[in-house]
C-alpha cells in the first residue's frame, strides 16, 4: 500500500478505495452478500482506508430498505438511490462523486472469488496501472458451472472485440474492476452507454487512449440466478461496438487530447 502525501509533503494517510454494488432487486441476496463483502475488506484490505457504496438503480422491491439498513449497521457502507436503472448509470453516478484514490465494483451476486479484489486494488496502488480487471478468459482463470452456451458466446464477443479495435484484453464484461481516481474522472464523462456495454467501452477507451491495463485470471463461479439476458445484451454490444469504430472512439480520443489526459499527460 501506498500513503499519498499532501501539499506539504506530509504523509496524508492510508490510499482510500471505495467499492461499489450496483444493485437491482437484490432483496434477498443484499444483506448477506455486503456482509461477506465487509467481511473480506475488513481483514485482507486492512492496510486501506476503505468503504462499501450500495449503488441501487431502479429497484422495486424491499431493496432499498434492505440498503439502507446497511448503511445504518456499518459505518463504512453507504447507499445511494438512482431512479433509472443501467450498471453504467450507477457507476459513472457513483465513481464521479467519489472522492477515493482508488475505485472499484463488483457484481452484487460476488460471482468473482473475492480474493482477486486485493491484486486489482495493489495493481492500481503499487503497480501503476490505470485500471485493472479480473477475467474469465485469460490464462490460469478458473471458471465454475458456467452453461456451454454462455461460455462460447463470452468467448465470441471477445475475438469480436479484439479483432475490431486490436486489443489484447480478453475479458471485457467480467463484473469485478478497479480504476484510479484520475483515470475514472477522465475516462468515465466520455462512455455514452449506461448499461452492462458501459465496462466494454471504459475498456476500450481507456486501452486505445493510452491507459496501462492489468487484466487479472480469477476464479469464477456462475450464479444460476442471473438476470443478464443474453440476447437483449449481445444486440446492444454490437451497437456499442459499432458506433465504437465508426466515429464514437475518434471523438472520444480528441476530446481526450484536447483535455491534455491519457498516459501522455500522467
Amino acid at each position: 500500500m501506498t500513503r499519498r502525501l499532501s501539499r506539504s509533503g506530509e504523509e496524508a494517510g492510508p490510499t482510500s478505495v471505495e467499492i461499489v454494488v450496483p444493485t437491482l432487486n437484490e432483496e434477498k441476496a443484499l444483506a448477506s452478500n455486503v456482509g461477506a463483502l465487509h467481511r473480506f475488506l475488513s481483514t485482507s484490505l486492512g492496510d486501506y482506508q476503505w468503504r462499501i457504496l450500495i449503488a441501487d438503480n431502479g429497484s422495486t422491491d424491499s431493496t432499498p430498505d434492505v440498503a439502507k439498513d446497511l448503511s445504518q449497521e456499518h459505518r463504512n457502507v453507504g447507499y445511494i438511490h438512482l431512479a433509472e436503472r443501467g450498471r453504467g448509470r450507477a457507476l459513472s453516478k457513483a465513481w464521479l462523486a467519489s472522492e477515493a484514490d482508488i475505485l472499484a465494483y463488483t457484481d452484487v451476486d460476488l460471482s468473482t472469488d473475492l480474493g482477486a479484489l486485493t491484486e486489482l486494488v495493489e495493481a492500481v496502488d503499487i503497480g501503476g496501472y490505470d485500471i485493472a480487471v479480473a477475467s474469465r478468459l485469460a490464462r490460469g482463470a478458473q471458471v465454475i458451472d458456467r452453461p456451454r452456451g454462455r461460455e462460447l458466446i463470452s468467448r465470441a464477443y471477445s475475438r469480436i472485440v479484439r479483432a475490431m479495435f486490436l486489443l489484447r484484453i480478453r475479458d471485457y464484461q467480467c463484473g469485478f474492476k478497479a480504476i484510479s481516481r484520475r483515470a475514472a474522472q477522465e475516462l468515465v464523462p466520455l462512455v455514452q452507454d449506461t448499461g452492462w456495454f458501459f465496462d466494454s467501452e471504459l475498456l476500450i477507451l481507456g486501452v486505445k487512449s493510452g491507459y496501462r491495463v492489468k487484466e487479472v485470471p480469477v476464479k469464477w463461479t456462475d450464479d444460476p440466478d442471473s438476470r443478464v439476458k443474453i440476447v437483449g445484451t449481445a444486440y446492444d454490444d454490437l451497437k456499442g461496438l459499432l458506433r465504437l469504430r465508426f466515429g464514437g472512439l475518434s471523438k472520444a480520443s480528441r476530446l481526450l487530447a484536447d483535455k491534455g489526459s491519457g498516459a501522455a499527460s500522467a
